[in-house]
């Protein structure tokens, strides 16, 4: 059997929507940082039988099984009760957790219940797994040989407090830890992801480091993941392949990791000492919200018109009301005007705008819902791009791709205009 790791979450909130399963998530990143395998995620609801399903199917597949969830002291808390019927065993009072139990109660001002103390009940044999926060305990449990268990609450931050402070450790301790593999995402915008794939196929093949691609919201990325014996040494093997990708893929790879498209404008904006206001129709403040988001973006972003109705198009940005009448409000035409006006009365060095149809109506056959024009005004004159985000696309989808487009727009005009500085210099 493979020394790799599965993880069981439990909890019917989680398989209704109610919570999102951020547990997972922190785990799998844990154990990638220990070089452990995981290949299985489960998600099960408070039921005895289902929870046994899934950890009999574990049992096959995996070596270390990590549940969270299930171990407070109401009548859906049934993970350690499910695992003692499964093992066959019995689940026993530990007098020394009673009395931990005991002393974190009378802090709070309040008895030790019956039902709170039902979370001393641990497994026969199995190993305590303090909670320095919460009151319900885990376990490190092997029932039999070669299997490791190890259970947390729920709670996120108990679960990732017992995690460090115990977890590691004994992983570490016990032979678990196998190096690290450690990742690096490559973000894209304004490239498909078959096309993306085409471009670096060659990688995609590739065993150490794994290079793959996945798109979320009109973003495509690339994960490449290595397995080393350090964090450095992964690296070693991560930087050649990110910068042969990058010299392929070439502008339309615009940053890594957490980095935003907001923060890599505002980066390029502060190198230049320039400034950047922006006009909103339909994002209606999405595109302010996602540069002011930024810490320090009060350096190089001066504010904006959110001109929802033309009658502010025309008194606050100046568009002319011909224009509108000729060209409509959702045009290349406006959107230029637009940019030059919220320039032209902010002193920016540069202007973004947007105007467009969100849906789900206002769209027509000559302009459909998801039709925007995005506009770019600098004192080298003014741009214009035209989207069709598709009219199957949601209000929320199409505000969110306007606005990333256009700072992607600013963002290779920048690029350009870094490179035309650089050139006249040489």
């Amino acid at each position: 059997m493979n020394k790799s790791a599965e993880i069981i979450c439990v909890g019917t909130e989680l398989l209704l929507g109610d919570i999102l399963n951020s547990n997972v998530q922190y785990l799998a990143q844990q154990l990638a940082s220990l070089g452990i395998a995981h290949h299985y995620q489960t998600v099960v609801g408070d039921n005895p039988t289902r929870i046994k399903q899934a950890v009999a199917i574990a049992c096959d597949r995996a070596r270390l099984i990590i549940l969270t969830g299930g171990l407070g002291p109401t009548p859906d808390d049934l993970t350690l009760a499910s695992l003692a019927d499964f093992f066959d065993t019995s689940l026993v009072e530990r007098p020394e957790i009673v009395a931990v139990l005991e002393e974190k109660f009378a802090r709070r001002g309040q008895p030790l219940t019956s039902m709170s103390r039902r979370q001393a009940l641990l497994p026969e044999g199995a190993e305590e797994l303090p909670n320095p926060i919460g009151s319900a305990p885990g376990v490190i449990w092997s029932p039999r040989s070669g299997l490791t268990i190890m259970t947390f609450p729920g709670v996120p931050w108990e679960m990732k407090a017992m995690w460090q402070a115990s977890a590691v450790p004994y992983l570490r301790a016990n032979g678990w830890a196998n190096g690290v593999i450690h990742s690096r995402i490559l973000k894209f915008w304004g490239i498909g992801e078959s096309t993306l794939a085409r471009q670096v196929e060659s990688f995609l093949s590739v065993e150490n480091p794994t290079v793959a691609p996945y798109a979320l919201g009109g973003k495509v990325t690339l994960r490449i993941s290595a397995r080393a014996e350090s964090v450095t040494a992964a690296t070693q093997l991560i930087d050649p392949v990110a910068i042969k990708i990058k010299e392929i893929t070439g502008t339309a790879c615009y940053g890594q990791d957490d980095q935003s498209l907001a923060e890599v404008v505002g980066e390029l904006l502060k190198a230049r000492s320039q400034t950047l206001s922006v006009a909103e129709s339909c994002t209606g403040g999405s595109l302010g919200g996602l540069i002011t988001a930024i810490p320090g973006s009060s350096s190089y972003f001066w504010g904006g018109v959110i001109s929802y109705d033309n009658q502010v198009k025309q008194q606050i940005l100046g568009v002319d009301k011909a224009v509108l009448a000729r060209c409509g409000a959702v045009s290349a035409e406006v959107a230029a005007a637009m940019a030059v006006g919220v320039r032209d009365r902010l002193g920016t060095d540069w202007a973004l705008s947007i105007t467009g149809i969100a849906g789900p109506g206002g769209g027509s056959d000559e302009k459909p819902v998801g039709l925007v024009y995005i506009g770019l005004a600098s004192a080298g004159g003014t741009k214009t791009e035209k989207h069709l985000f598709g009219q199957e696309a949601s209000r929320d989808r199409i505000r969110q791709q306007s606005a990333l487009s256009a700072l992607n727009l600013i963002r290779l005009s920048l690029l350009r205009s870094q490179e035309d500085t650089a050139g006249a210099g040489s």
